[in-house]
């Protein structure tokens, strides 16, 4: 489940961790009590070992995109 944020009018944000199908649902602010506007957020995912590799892009070898590139991505012992 993604983490959604919220921001109120009188400052108050929170983090809520909701379906992905709730997103738009109402949100109130635990401060005020009135519903607060969901903030455009930047997230990020990585998916360790997709076809079976062993980088985190699932190839043999590392690759030339990070983070394989930054020597983040390690091959297995």
């Amino acid at each position: 489940m993604p983490i959604y944020e919220y921001k109120c009018d009188c400052g108050r944000e929170v983090e809520d961790l909701r379906k992905a199908s709730e997103a738009d649902a109402k949100c109130i602010c635990p401060d005020c009590g009135k519903p607060m506007k969901r903030k455009l957020s930047a997230h990020s995912g990585v998916r360790m070992g997709g076809g079976g590799g062993g980088t985190c892009c699932g190839r043999s070898e590392p690759c030339g995109a990070p983070p394989c590139a930054d020597g983040a991505c390690r091959l297995p012992d």
